[in-house]
C-alpha cells in the first residue's frame, strides 16, 4: 500500500513541504526539499523521529523556583513525556553553572539533561 504524508521541514528557516512516500509503511522517496538536510529530516521523521527537550526542574537556594534544563541531543520522540515527567521528580540546589548534568542518561538513552543557567545562592 503506497502511501504519502506532507509536513514542514524545520532543519532551517526555509520551511520546505516535504511530501513522503511510503510503500507499506517503508520510506521510498520525498519531494520538495532543497537540500539533502531536508531528505535525511523527512526519513527520519516518518521512521524514527527524535526532539530536543527543553523543561525546567524545580531549584533552592537561589531565589527563583525552577532551573532551566535541556538535552544534551535528541530522544525519541515517543520519549519526550516520560522524560518530562522524570523532570518533574528532579530538585536542585544552588548553585548551579551552565552545563551542569542535573539527569545523567534520562531513561536510559544516553542522553544527559544539562543546566541551561547558571544560578548562584541567595543568602
Amino acid at each position: 500500500m503506497t502511501e504519502t504524508k506532507k509536513f514542514n521541514c524545520i532543519t532551517c528557516p526555509r520551511g520546505c513541504e516535504l511530501t513522503v512516500t511510503l510503500q507499506d509503511g517503508k520510506f521510498q522517496s520525498v519531494t520538495g526539499n532543497f537540500c539533502p538536510n531536508g531528505a535525511k529530516y523527512a526519513e527520519q521523521e516518518v521512521t524514527a523521529p527524535m526532539r530536543m527537550l527543553t523543561g525546567t526542574v524545580k531549584l533552592t537556594g537561589a531565589g527563583l523556583p525552577l532551573l532551566p534544563v535541556v538535552s544534551t541531543a535528541e530522544l525519541p520522540k515517543d520519549k519526550i513525556l516520560l522524560a518530562a515527567a522524570e523532570l518533574r521528580k528532579i530538585t536542585v540546589a544552588a548553585p548551579v553553572k551552565y552545563g551542569d548534568i542535573i539527569i545523567h542518561n534520562i531513561l536510559g538513552l544516553g542522553v544527559d539533561m544539562i543546566a541551561s543557567c547558571d544560578f548562584a545562592c541567595i543568602k
